[in-house]
């Protein structure tokens, strides 16, 4: 396998100002980041992914002042929110500006936006002085990558360097919010959960996402089929009578029963943020050619148990 430098915080910073795409740390998974303003950046970005550019991205700050360079029109709520849970795993949706091109936004009028909370991250975007669109660095539709080598076993010899700034702690992609309506409206879920959100603004919306092939999708991650890995992945009651492949592996949840004894536990005490931060990693350990099938426990759907539930959703194969 060919392997692309492991690249330094000032050389990142560097390769991003002439043009070229990068791989990042943040806090939720591994970024493929390049020049917000520079469509030339973007294209690379959607190439190396092999990302359809009805997807759009999500562009990275790293002050919150930086949000009127991208976005107009941004309402109070969207402050309040930055107040409460920037920098960290949010990504807020408002009018964006002319000088973000379409191409980073699906020709949509509005742009997404976060500022991440690991410091290499931020150290990054400061000193190339640039917004970087960064989607997770993995191929499309692919597990989203949360070491640096689950980066350099996809994308290797497509992007221009890899910093490495450990395993993600977050582990899932960012919460996606809405402020462009009339009603504030969660279109992702992650780590700041509906709860969090109503906290700051009161009600908000829960937006069901399901994909329209080849028209411009409201948030990233929209697809009906998404993260998946190569090993047929199900979730769900396995049917009545159905035998499950020779060699299935199961990643189990809590103190759970289940059809085959526990590969590996995603928390054995419950804990949804464990489990989240563990949930790629084990679904890249476990996608492996010996492996026929994973099998994933239920888990309770509140909190930030809707974001893995969501991602798990689009991972599975829908029957068995």
């Amino acid at each position: 396998m060919k392997f692309p430098p492991w690249t330094s915080v000032s050389e990142a910073a560097r390769l991003l100002k002439a043009g070229e795409v990068v791989a990042i740390p943040t806090e939720t998974v591994y970024g493929l980041a390049g020049n917000a303003f520079e469509p030339k950046a973007l294209a690379k970005i959607f190439a190396a992914k092999e990302r359809p550019t009805f997807d759009p991205l999500i562009v990275h700050i790293a002050d919150i002042a930086q949000l009127t360079d991208i976005a107009k029109d941004i309402p109070d709520s969207a402050y309040r929110l930055a107040e409460a849970y920037w920098p960290g795993p949010m990504t807020i949706i408002l009018p964006k500006k002319d000088c973000i091109p379409d191409l980073c936004t699906s020709a949509l009028p509005s742009v997404a936006v976060r500022f991440p909370s690991h410091p290499i991250a931020q150290a990054i975007i400061k000193e190339s002085g640039l917004p970087l669109a960064a989607p997770s660095a993995n191929l499309f539709k692919h597990v989203s990558p949360t070491t640096a080598e689950h980066v350099a076993a996809q994308l290797a010899d497509r992007i221009a360097g890899i910093v490495d700034g450990g395993p993600c702690s977050v582990g899932v992609e960012s919460s996606i919010i809405s402020l462009t309506g009339e009603k504030p409206t969660v279109l992702r879920p992650g780590a700041i959960t509906p709860e969090m959100f109503a906290k700051v603004l009161g009600d908000v919306a829960i937006k069901e996402s399901t994909s329209k092939p080849g028209q411009p999708m409201l948030a990233p991650g929209q697809c009906d089929t998404h993260y998946r890995p190569q090993v047929p992945l199900y979730y769900g009651e396995i049917p009545v009578g159905y035998t499950l492949p020779e060699h299935t592996v199961r990643i189990a949840f809590g103190t759970q029963a289940g059809p085959i004894p526990a590969t590996v536990n995603l928390s054995a005490t419950g804990d949804m943020v464990e489990a989240t931060s563990k949930l790629y990693a084990f679904m890249h350990d476990l996608d492996k050619t010996e492996y026929d099938l994973i099998l994933v426990d239920p888990i309770p759907n509140t909190g930030v148990g809707m974001a893995l539930n969501d991602r798990l959703k689009r991972a599975s194969i829908k029957r068995l």
